[in-house]
């Protein structure tokens, strides 16, 4: 039986993705979860793994074509069989929703919806039947850690049944589904028609000699899209704080040879990550989204790490960020960064964000007034860590006092950009605080 290949959706805002590559041509014999073709989108490059094994019948959409997702780009069957004749989507043409999966199922098939090409790998190598793993990401995906718990469990007990088996094991704290389910869309509020902006001229001006129009590229259009319906979407406020980063900067010098003796390289990053995901356990208001319904709190802490790439950025996301210690922290935030630049992020790793970081201080910005990465309610911006003159005072800190004194300490300038929505000034500013108090009283 025919089975239609679709454009998986690459990410929680991503709506298309550019078929970059097919790996396989019409007439070809393929296995299951064997690489079918590569994908490249706005946020990640990847490989499609095929969705049932059989004979490519018919590729209906060329490289090089920008589609939907849900879009049927191929179509999978038994040597022989016939298809209906099937005219080939326009490049950008939708799907209906009820077709917006990985791949229509064969008759008596489970529907597991997109796989990653990192866990088909693991299961095609470890012989691993997907229908039998329960997924636990969003709406039941199969994530890299729940085929391990699988392959773990199925060592551990296989004469257990399978409805005896625990539905997750030690190897990984497990998140939920339920947290990542897809919030309502917000009500437009009653309000008088916007005047009708004039028309954008049909060419850029160019009047003056030597101008030149660089063209833009997808991800530049999408990200210009995305930082615009933002500031639609939230009420922007910034609030800055300074800290002293003495402390912290100690604990990095004593313990920078010890991580590279772990082959570990300590940055300041680390620190940020840990002192926010503490706060946002404590200030739970600032680990939420909005909703007409209401906020929606947070369970898991899941911090993305905005990182700049060719043409544009990435936020990889570390799930569960307050799990780690400082060295597991350091393991995953240079694994993420280096894996993001080149470009060999899996769609899961780029998903789930309940907080953004991002560290604009990298060429000397000291402020900054960073855009919300929707729908998390702030994010932080990291400014240079620099030295500045500091009165360290010894009694009350605004009277003079004979025992202040000036000193010259390491200082960073956070900046954190909130929703008001959710949060008014004093909460974002308590939990500014809370992360302020934990870097400048770093310790072991």
């Amino acid at each position: 039986m025919a089975t239609k290949v679709i454009m998986p959706q690459l990410g929680e805002s991503v709506v298309e993705g550019t078929i970059t590559k097919w790996l396989v041509k019409e007439g070809d014999e393929i296995k299951r979860y064997d690489p079918l073709l590569e994908v490249s989108s706005d946020k990640v490059d990847t490989e499609v793994p095929a969705p049932a094994d059989g004979v490519v019948l018919k590729l209906l959409v060329p490289e090089g074509s920008t589609v939907h997702a849900g879009t049927v780009i191929a179509i999978l069957g038994e040597a022989g069989e016939r298809v209906a004749d099937e005219e080939a989507p326009a490049p950008g043409a939708a799907q209906p929703a009820s077709q917006k999966q990985a791949a229509a199922p064969a008759a008596g098939q489970k529907d597991l919806g997109f796989i990653s090409p990192v866990v088909a790998r693991l299961a095609a190598e470890h012989n691993v039947d997907l229908a039998k793993v329960k997924g636990t990401g969003v709406r039941g995906r199969i994530r890299k850690k729940d085929v391990l718990n699988y392959i773990k469990q199925r060592e551990s007990a296989p004469e257990t049944p399978e409805w005896e088996k625990p539905g997750s094991g030690d190897l990984f704290k497990p998140a939920r589904a339920e947290e990542y389910a897809p919030l309502p869309a917000p009500k437009p509020a009653a309000a008088a028609p916007a005047p009708t902006p004039p028309a954008a001229p049909a060419s850029p001006p160019s009047s003056m000699a030597g101008d030149e129009v660089a063209p833009l590229s997808r991800m530049r259009r999408l990200i210009a899209d995305h930082m615009v319906q933002s500031k639609r979407v939230s009420p922007h406020v910034t609030t800055v704080f300074m800290v002293d980063m003495t402390r912290v900067v100690k604990h990095r010098y004593a313990n920078k040879a010890r991580f590279e003796r772990d082959g570990v390289k300590l940055t300041f990053t680390p620190y940020f990550v840990a002192a926010t995901a503490q706060a946002l356990k404590r200030r739970r208001y600032a680990n939420s989204s909005w909703s007409e319904e209401g906020i929606v709190l947070r369970r898991a802490i899941n911090i993305g790490m905005a990182t700049a790439i060719d043409d544009g950025l990435i936020v990889p996301v570390i799930k569960n960020a307050d799990s780690y210690n400082l060295l597991g922290l350091s393991r995953i935030v240079n694994d993420l960064a280096e894996r993001a630049r080149a470009g060999k992020l899996a769609p899961d790793e780029i998903q789930g964000a309940t907080f953004t970081i991002t560290n604009h201080g990298t060429a000397g910005s000291l402020f900054a007034s960073p855009i919300i990465n929707q729908p998390n309610a702030g994010i932080l911006g990291v400014g240079a860590i620099h030295k500045e003159p500091v009165v360290v005072s010894q009694g009350h800190p605004l009277l003079p006092d004979p025992a202040d004194y000036i000193a010259i300490r390491p200082v960073v300038y956070l900046s954190f950009t909130f929703d008001h929505r959710i949060l008014d000034g004093a909460a974002a500013d308590a939990f500014v605080a809370e992360i302020k108090a934990i870097l400048e009283t770093w310790s072991d």
